[in-house]
């Protein structure tokens, strides 16, 4: 579906201020000397994320920039419809942009991904300076609805119905070159009451095992040493060529690769986790001992109402093989709490199971009314104040459990993978950060006269302190630090010297750096990040 709609903000002009860079005195078109800049502001989960890193690759291969301050030519906006604030986040965004657009002239707005796809035509009335609005199917038509709106003083609205284009074969624009998502399929044969995305993004579609392994050589080859395996629910890739061992056969293949040292997948649904896949994990040596496992709920008749097709003794069932297996396994989940009709009985299964599960973090949701899926037209809508109520004893009981279960790495010797985040003290603390290899966050210190670390390069450190969102190593030594220095590490200083135009070290090898490719971008939703 596409429609051309009449747009009074497209193109305005106004006599008291400038053009914005890159456009003529119009503000219709590229100047002859600026490129024109973008922005993408993403909203939403890990395949949002994904999504943006081909947004920002479309827009690089057509010429734009991307902006380094606060204002830029184009801002797009990749938007989430899972969660109950996703329209208010977007509309008060684009108010924001309103009057900045009035006042600079050529500037463009584009609005796709999830919302986009839901609400159409809605975001140009409630939104009219809006350029171009694209849904989650069409992500490679960005560049071409900015050019047409500009052309034709226009705003251009462009949703497809199915995939045109699977988005890995898109231009990509990483964020980071020492890890990077890799997604294997896309869309969701599900019908979880509570979800919009089957919806919004269609049945599975699934990549090929060698298109895959392909983008994660071609990410290995430029330096990455983590990737993560994206889709809705990657343990029922190969449904669509027929082999249900697909997604356990693509985990070994990446053990393969040489110079992949870390590979994590999410998410996978638990009615589809199979024993080859912790057979997989358990005998694949770069598999990660972490495993992201959405719960709900912990009450069976909760579940039954989401359609959610297991039950809490499989759930529980699998975490105890998983652990099993991988003794030292970290699990995460999803919790969604206040689902219409859960009663005081069916929460307490949910805090039993939580009890019982140990997870190393959860990431808990008050349930959302979405318009458009099942369970918005459920009986027994729970009252704000009881949702909230036992969204907070459940994260009370989830941080009692984070913190024990982060006690327990005290005096553990881990290796971590040197981010380029660190924590909101570190201008205090003098600390940098990383993720183990069972994704826990940990701040670590250098000792006196050691090397410091790149992103991407290693080290091994002994926990010293523990908190419930984060680890701390403090070594006492120079001997209770080992650093070893990566080939990500090397693409991290390539891409410093890329981005001020500075020479490039040289790499080990003795090959000069300055590759022009781009980095990848962190392979996990980030984790909550309190303290340190």
């Amino acid at each position: 579906m596409s429609f051309t709609i009449p747009s009074p903000a497209a193109g305005s002009t106004s006599p008291t201020h400038a053009p914005a860079a890159g456009t003529d005195a119009a503000g219709v078109g590229p100047g002859p000397e600026l490129a024109r800049t973008y922005q993408v502001r993403t909203f939403g989960c890990q395949m949002n994320v994904h999504d943006s890193e081909r947004m920002s690759g479309m827009l690089e291969a057509a010429g734009y920039v991307r902006s380094t301050g606060e204002l830029a030519d184009v801002v797009v906006f990749n938007t989430c419809a899972v969660r109950e604030n996703a329209d208010n986040k977007l509309y008060g965004n684009l108010g924001i942009l309103a009057p900045v657009k009035a006042a600079n002239p050529g500037m463009q707005i584009a609005v796709g991904g999830c919302l986009a796809q839901k609400d159409r035509e809605a975001i140009l009335k409630k939104a009219p300076w809006v350029d171009a609005v694209f849904g989650t199917h069409n992500v490679g038509a960005l560049p071409a609805l900015l050019d047409r709106a500009r052309h034709n003083n226009e705003a251009q609205l462009e949703i497809l119905e199915s995939l045109d284009v699977f988005p890995s074969t898109l231009p990509t624009k990483r964020d980071s070159v020492y890890s990077g998502w890799v997604s294997i399929s896309v869309g969701c044969n599900n019908t979880c009451t509570f979800c919009i995305v089957p919806a919004l993004r269609g049945k599975e579609k699934d990549r090929r095992p060698g298109e895959i392994l392909a983008e994660i050589q071609a990410l290995v080859d430029d330096g990455a040493i983590e990737v993560t395996l994206l889709g809705q629910n990657v343990n029922s890739y190969g449904v669509e060529f027929g082999d249900r061992q697909a997604f356990s056969k693509l985990l070994r293949a990446c053990g393969d690769i040489e110079g992949l040292e870390r590979v994590r997948f999410t998410s996978p649904h638990p009615a589809a986790f199979t024993d080859d896949v912790i057979e997989a994990m358990a005998e694949t040596p770069n598999v990660m001992p972490q495993l992201h496992m959405p719960l709900q709920s912990g009450s069976d008749k909760v579940l039954k109402d989401m359609k959610r097709s297991y039950r809490s003794a499989k759930f529980l069932g699998i975490l105890d093989k998983v652990r099993d297996k991988i003794p030292h396994a970290a699990i995460s989940t999803d919790i969604i709490v206040g689902f219409p009709g859960e009663t005081e009985e069916d929460f307490q299964a949910t805090l039993d199971v939580v009890e019982k599960s140990r997870f190393a973090t959860a990431f808990t949701f008050q349930y959302s009314k979405r318009p458009g899926t099942p369970a918005a037209d459920l009986p027994d809508q729970l009252p704000k104040a009881v949702v909230q109520e036992r969204f907070e004893r459940l994260t009370a009981l989830q941080d009692r459990i984070a913190a024990e279960e982060n006690a327990r790495q005290l005096g553990r010797r881990v290796e971590v993978m040197v981010t380029a985040q660190s924590g909101r003290k570190a201008g205090e603390t003098h600390r940098l950060s990383g993720r183990s290899q069972d994704q826990r966050l940990v701040h670590f210190s250098v000792p006196a006269g050691a090397e410091v670390p790149r992103p991407g390069d290693l080290v091994t450190v002994t926990i010293t302190e523990a908190a419930a969102f984060h680890l701390i190593a403090d070594p006492a030594s120079a001997e209770d630090y080992i650093l070893r220095r990566s080939r990500a590490g090397d693409a991290w200083d390539r891409s410093q010297a890329d981005s001020c135009g500075a020479p490039a070290p040289s790499d080990r090898s003795g090959k000069s750096g300055g590759s022009g490719q781009s980095g990848v971008s962190l392979g996990m939703p980030a984790l909550p990040v309190r303290g340190r």
